[in-house]
This record gives C-alpha cells, sequence and structure tokens, in this order.
C-alpha cells in the first residue's frame, strides 16, 4: 500500500513537462556502435581475457547505460511520470535487444554477452520506477538468491531478485564486491555484471543528470 501511495504522489507531482517526449536513445545511434563493432574485426582468443581487446564492446554498454542514467534524472526530477519512464525506456530496449544479423563467430558471442547484461540493467530500471526495493537492504542475500534460482532453472525469480538489486544501486545502494568476485559464470553474473557497469557510470562523471538527451 505504501508503494501504491508513493507512485501515486509520483505521479502527482510530475510536471507539464512530463509530456515532453525526450530521445533516450536512437537506432542510429545503436546502428553506429554496429558498423563500429564490424570495422574492429575483434576475434576472441584463447590465451586473451576478451576485455582486454574488446573495449569497444564496454564502451558501447556505457553509452546505453548513460542514456538509461539520463532517463531516471529526468524521472528524479519529475519531468517524466512512472508511465512516461517505462514508456521512454521501453523504447531503448526495443532498439537494442532486438536479435542482430550474424557478424562472425566471435563479435556475435561478445554482443550476445553485452544484451544479456542489459536486460539485468533494464529489469533494474523498471523496478526503480516502481519504487519496488529497500535501498538500505542487505544486497548479499539477494544475490543468493539470484543464484540459486538460476541454479533451480528458474530464470523468472532470478531476474526479480536482479530488478531489486539493480534499482538499489540506482538509488546508492553498494554491491557487495566479495561475492561478485566469486560468482560462477551464467546468466546471474551477466545480469550483475550489466549492475556493476551501473555503479561504474555513477560513479564517474554526473553530467548525464543535467545534459539534454541526444537528438
Amino acid at each position: 500500500m505504501a508503494k501504491k501511495k508513493a507512485k501515486a504522489k509520483k505521479e502527482s507531482k510530475a510536471s507539464p513537462a512530463s509530456t515532453i517526449h525526450f530521445p533516450f536513445y536512437s537506432e542510429e545511434r545503436w546502428n553506429n556502435w554496429v558498423e563500429q563493432v564490424k570495422e574492429s574485426g575483434f576475434e576472441l582468443k584463447e590465451d586473451e581475457d576478451p576485455k582486454d581487446s574488446g573495449q569497444i564492446f564496454v564502451n558501447m554498454e556505457d553509452d546505453i547505460i548513460l542514456a538509461c542514467l539520463k532517463l531516471i534524472s529526468k524521472f528524479d526530477s519529475d519531468e517524466l511520470t512512472v508511465d512516461g519512464a517505462f514508456d521512454a525506456l521501453n523504447e531503448v530496449k526495443n532498439i537494442v535487444l532486438n536479435p542482430l544479423d550474424s557478424i562472425s563467430e566471435s563479435i556475435d558471442l561478445m554482443l550476445d554477452s553485452l544484451q544479456t547484461s542489459l536486460i539485468g540493467v533494464f529489469a533494474s530500471c523498471e523496478c526503480y520506477f516502481d519504487g519496488a526495493y529497500d535501498k538500505s537492504a542487505d544486497l548479499t542475500p539477494l544475490i543468493k538468491s539470484a543464484l540459486e534460482a538460476e541454479e533451480a532453472n528458474d530464470p523468472g525469480a532470478a531476474i526479480g531478485s536482479i530488478a531489486t538489486i539493480g534499482a538499489s544501486v540506482l538509488a546508492g545502494a553498494e554491491l557487495p564486491e566479495d561475492i561478485i568476485s566469486e560468482m560462477p559464470y551464467g546468466l546471474v553474473a551477466e545480469w550483475i555484471d550489466g549492475i556493476d557497469s551501473i555503479a561504474a557510470a555513477m560513479m564517474g562523471d554526473d553530467s548525464y543528470k543535467f545534459d539534454e538527451p541526444d537528438d
């Protein structure tokens, strides 16, 4: 009930600017990144960490996360209602989560990993808009719950925990680095990687809070 009241209060506070359409991300921007990836000729090598040669994928993900953080900022300043924020986020999701034509085995694997990480990012934003999280909650049990759900082949429960974790991070909570560093590779690890990228972006330049969304 308290969450519903908070949501209603958020909607009632929204200014007339909440009806303005902000282009937070564009298909042209996404396609430009895909073209850069093609031109990079990236190849996975057995004796090389993908992070060492795959900086373009990191930059690509960071660009999308910054667009999401701009959206969060507009929501926090009441320039977007809850519904407006969901609509804007869905536009970004529809652009970057669409299946891509095959480029090469190595690039396809990296792009698939990037899109999987972004699912965790978008779920976090949605949970933040709903207010369905507790900033002061201990995130370690939530991470363990997500891992247990993944092991039990219940991705729905796993992404639910991930969304709560990410929303808490967006509200200022810190990820427990000890459990993350020991996490086995899998869906939860990919989703947490996206949330970790959110945390890193929030610690960097905060100009996204003041910039207008890109044309």
